[in-house]
């Protein structure tokens, strides 16, 4: 197995990308501390990938909930070989309506997380005389959605930290690699109303998006990818990779713009 006594942490683990990550690294032998902030869900999760995975509750966008969680694992395993900083989440609206408690959270969980993860992960990842970093960004960053403007900001913020880390870390011999998603089938809206995703949904055709973005794929795809991107060579990097569904066609784009608007 090729990750056979490695230690990950994957964020945003308890549905989606993040879920399929921890079940594929611990189907290759890992460890996988999966952290989440939903407490049953990601009980639920770890208990169905299996007996190599911890769940660790938390909330990245608090950093002494983060500085916790990594203790823990320091005490544990004695260090960490893999980060996936996947947790994100997005408020719909126009940036002139953004609420201050949905700005601050969503900067909080999308760029604050993953650099509190990141800063604890460092000293742990040297103890194993080296390591990787992932961090998920969006193909949103080249084609910001409206009603989704913070969203690609803080998206584009975190490519920034990843050049960053990379250069700073390039002497522990860390890795660090940015993977910008494309569009994946998961939950990521379900937490807005009814009135925010038809009006963000709108907003989007009738500018055009849906022609930019790819078709939906599996996360299984993008989990084995990042798979891929931990196991190279250790003499290999990969700076940055994009991975999205081959471009719908003609009558997929329109299907999608005539759905319900339900459904993102």
């Amino acid at each position: 197995m090729r990750l056979e006594g490695k230690v990950a942490l994957v964020t945003g683990a308890s549905r989606g990308i993040g879920r399929a990550i921890a079940k594929r690294f611990a189907d290759e032998g890992a460890y996988v501390a999966m952290l989440a902030r939903g407490h049953e869900e990601l009980e639920r999760a770890a208990a169905e990938i299996g007996e190599r995975t911890l769940p660790c509750p938390a909330d990245i966008g608090d950093p002494e909930s983060v500085r916790r969680i990594f203790g823990e694992l320091g005490e544990k395993f004695g260090g960490l070989d893999i980060l996936v900083n996947n947790a994100a989440l997005a408020t719909p609206n126009p940036i002139a309506e953004a609420v201050d408690a949905d700005v601050q959270k969503e900067v909080a969980v999308n760029l604050l997380g993953p650099l509190y993860c990141s800063r604890e992960a460092i000293p742990l990842m040297r103890a194993r005389g080296g390591g990787d970093i992932v961090n998920i960004s969006s193909e949103s960053v080249n084609h910001p959605y409206p009603h989704l403007g913070l969203y690609a900001a803080t998206k584009s913020a975190l490519e920034t930290l990843s050049v960053v880390l990379r250069t700073e870390l390039a002497d522990d011999h860390i890795r660090v690699t940015t993977y910008r998603s494309g569009n994946v089938r998961g939950t990521f809206s379900r937490g807005w109303s009814d009135e925010a995703r038809t009006r963000a949904r709108a907003a989007a055709r009738d500018a055009g998006f849906y022609g930019k973005s790819g078709a939906q794929i599996e996360p299984e795809i993008p989990a084995e990818t990042i798979l891929t991107i931990v196991t190279l060579p250790r003499e290999a990097q990969i700076d940055l990779i994009e991975l999205r569904g081959a471009q719908p066609t003609s009558k997929t784009i329109a299907t999608r713009m005539a759905a319900d608007p339900s459904k993102v």
